[in-house]
C-alpha cells in the first residue's frame, strides 16, 4: 500500500505551511489562562483568519460552508498545524467540532444558514449542556426536561461542566421531550441562548 501524498497534496501542505508562517507571525500573544475575554477574543481571532484563509471547516461539506476536504487533506491540516504550533480551537470547540455538524448533518435549510456561517466565522461561541449532576456524562440519566409551549420550550433541571459557558452566546443542550420513551431515546437536541 502506498501511503505517500499524491501531488495535489504535497501543494496543499506547501500553501498552508507559506499561510502558516505568516499568520501565526501576526498573531498577538496568546492571553493569560484565566483571562477569558481575552481567550475568547483571541480564540474568535484565531478563528477568522482561517476563515479568510478559506481553512475553517476544511472537512465540513461544502453544502454547510467548508471546503469539502478529504481526509487526507484534513489530516495534513491537523500535522501543520500542530508542527508549526498553531492555535487550537479553544472556545471554538463546541461549535466547530460538535453544534455546527451537528446543524450541517439535521438542521433545516434555515437552521443552517442562521447558526453555520457564524460558527465558521468565529463571531459566536458555543457550549455544552450535556452533563448533569448524578449522571456525568451518562445521558441514559439525562434528566434536564423540555416541554413544549407553542413555538418555544419550557426547560427545567441543571446542567454542569458547561464548557466555556462563561464566554458562549449559544448552549448546545441535551433534554428529555419524551420521559415515557427508553432512557436512550427521547432525547432533543436545542439551541439555547
Amino acid at each position: 500500500m502506498d501511503l505517500s501524498c499524491t501531488e495535489e497534496e504535497e501543494d496543499f501542505r506547501r500553501k498552508l505551511r507559506d499561510w502558516l508562517g505568516t499568520a501565526l507571525a501576526e498573531l498577538p500573544p496568546k492571553p493569560a489562562a484565566t483571562d477569558w475575554p481575552g481567550r475568547r477574543a483571541y480564540d474568535c481571532a484565531w478563528q477568522r483568519a482561517l476563515y479568510d484563509a478559506g481553512y475553517a471547516g476544511l472537512h465540513w461539506p461544502r453544502d454547510a460552508g467548508g471546503q469539502g476536504a478529504t481526509p487526507t487533506q484534513h489530516l495534513i491540516f491537523l500535522e501543520e498545524t500542530e508542527r508549526a504550533g498553531a492555535p487550537y480551537v479553544g472556545a471554538n470547540f463546541v461549535g466547530t467540532l460538535h453544534a455546527g455538524p451537528t446543524i450541517a448533518a439535521e438542521g433545516t435549510p434555515e437552521q443552517r444558514a442562521r447558526w453555520l456561517p457564524p460558527i465558521l466565522r468565529g463571531d459566536e461561541v458555543w457550549c455544552q449542556g450535556f452533563s448533569e449532576p448524578d449522571a456525568g456524562s451518562d445521558l441514559a440519566a439525562l434528566r434536564t426536561r423540555a416541554v413544549r409551549d407553542g413555538d418555544s420550550y419550557v426547560v427545567s433541571g441543571s446542567k454542569i461542566w458547561t464548557s466555556h459557558a462563561e464566554i458562549a452566546d449559544w448552549c448546545e443542550l441535551l433534554v428529555r421531550t419524551d420521559p415515557s420513551a427508553p432512557k436512550h431515546r427521547g432525547i432533543s437536541w436545542l439551541a439555547l441562548p
